[in-house]
């Protein structure tokens, strides 16, 4: 062959060489982009064909199950709060964010393998049933939850209004199995409840999660207490599961100055940094806030707690918050289905990551099990006031929220050292 074949041969080899080289140095993964994916796509192909092919039972084998099986799969490992979506979930997932719903009533995660309720959510059939935070799922209606998915067990437990489940859970504190059944709800949620005054103008408002509206209620009691005259305030953020960041944002801004950092999210890449500043539509308010905290205090009620404390506009009171820092985003797909995906992780103020650190209250005051099951029903029952028909409702005398207690005896403490610096 002519010498100058030889020699274009030879230039060609030299630039692929330089070319790979140069990949290898700027991280690419070859002169091929998707190279890697699309031999793992064939590998995946081939791995779909055979188990189609010779799995015993035909009809568990059809392409679409497999494949959904196996994003699902796929998903799942990256971490507990990422999950493929089918139709019905995603549905399921809209339906949260707007704050209503069919079941009964429980926000649960996975830890450790195990699908634990982070909280019954007040005034449920979950929470009137005596369900309660850090109990562990193990079977609905019977069927047992193997390697199961936080969305998986979601779908299993809802179904229409009026229609009964039995959950079995097991409470480590009993070390016990115990069976509920419960009947279905269409649950429409206030997510600021409770909101009332003291006569010493000491506030309370209860959050119980963080929806497309938490923002404009939260304001609206604000203005409500405000005009009965409040002098401090009591935010619960006990057993608030979390919800939507911007819901906490909006929680935060009456408290922070126009342009004031909140809070940040930080992606996998330095560029993918979001500051989430206060708009500060009006003066911000000035008198001492307490806010209450538990192990049920989870991702936005985290937020609001970290920047609050961080800026050293409240004391934290209660227990250890839960600890999850992480941001997902819900991703439409194809056929009504979707991705929840982390997508970065938040920041307070001062650059505190609380993921699977939590936050230590200020103030620490823990409530036993039973005692914190107890104030939840009272919270839920406040329809009957006299001791006495509560307790022969419910077998037991009212318990005093010493946490709660806790709170408006440090409020009353700031609000005294103020009267005297004036």
């Amino acid at each position: 062959m002519p010498k100058r074949f030889f020699a274009i041969v030879a230039a060609a080899a030299a630039g692929f060489a330089l070319a790979q080289s140069a990949a290898r140095q700027s991280g690419a993964p070859s002169w091929w982009p998707d190279r890697d994916r699309e031999r793992n796509v064939k590998y995946f192909r081939d791995v779909l064909q055979v188990v189609k092919e010779n799995y015993v039972d035909g009809a568990k084998a059809g392409y679409d199950g497999l494949t959904r099986a196996a994003l699902k799969g796929m998903v799942a490992q990256l971490d507990p709060h990422s999950e493929f979506l089918t139709a019905e979930e995603f549905a399921a997932t809209e339906d949260d964010l707007s704050n209503e719903f069919t079941g009964v009533g429980i926000r649960i995660e996975q830890r450790d393998g195990k699908i634990v309720v982070v909280t019954p959510i007040a005034d449920t059939p979950a929470e009137r049933a005596g369900i309660r935070r850090g109990d562990q799922l193990l079977k609905v209606d019977g069927r047992a939850l193997d390697h199961p998915g936080v969305d998986q067990t979601i779908s299993l437990i809802r179904g229409e209004p009026g229609s009964r489940v039995v959950l079995t859970i097991f409470r480590p504190s009993q070390n016990k199995a115990l069976d509920f059944a419960l009947q279905r709800e269409r649950i429409r949620l206030d997510s600021v409840r409770h909101v009332q005054l003291r006569s010493d103008g000491i506030g309370y408002v209860q959050i119980t999660q963080f929806g497309e509206h938490t923002g404009e209620e939260f304001t609206q009691a604000l203005a409500a207490l405000e005009k009965q005259g409040l002098r401090a305030l009591v935010i619960d953020l006990r057993n608030n599961p979390g919800g939507l960041l911007d819901a906490a944002i909006d929680v935060c801004d009456p408290f922070f100055e126009r342009g004031e950092l909140i809070a940040y999210t930080q992606g996998r890449t330095p560029a993918s940094r979001e500051d989430h500043l206060a708009d500060g539509s009006r003066r911000p308010r000035a008198y001492p806030v307490a806010i209450l905290i538990n192990g049920g205090t989870a991702s936005a009620a985290e937020i609001v707690t970290g920047a609050m404390r961080d800026t050293k506009r409240a004391v934290i009171v209660g227990e250890k918050s839960f600890g999850k820092g992480s941001v997902q985003s819900v991703i439409p797909l194809k056929n009504g289905e979707g991705l929840r995906l982390t997508v970065a992780k938040y920041f307070t103020p001062g650059g505190v990551s609380i993921h699977e650190k939590g936050i230590q209250p200020q103030v620490e005051i823990e409530l036993s099990p039973d005692d914190e099951a107890k104030i939840r029903l009272q919270e839920a029952r406040n329809d009957l006031a006299a001791p006495a028909e509560f307790a022969a409702r419910f077998g037991f005398q009212p318990v005093e929220d010493l946490q709660l207690l806790a709170a408006q005896e440090v409020l009353t403490g700031v609000l005294a050292a103020r009267a005297v610096g004036k």
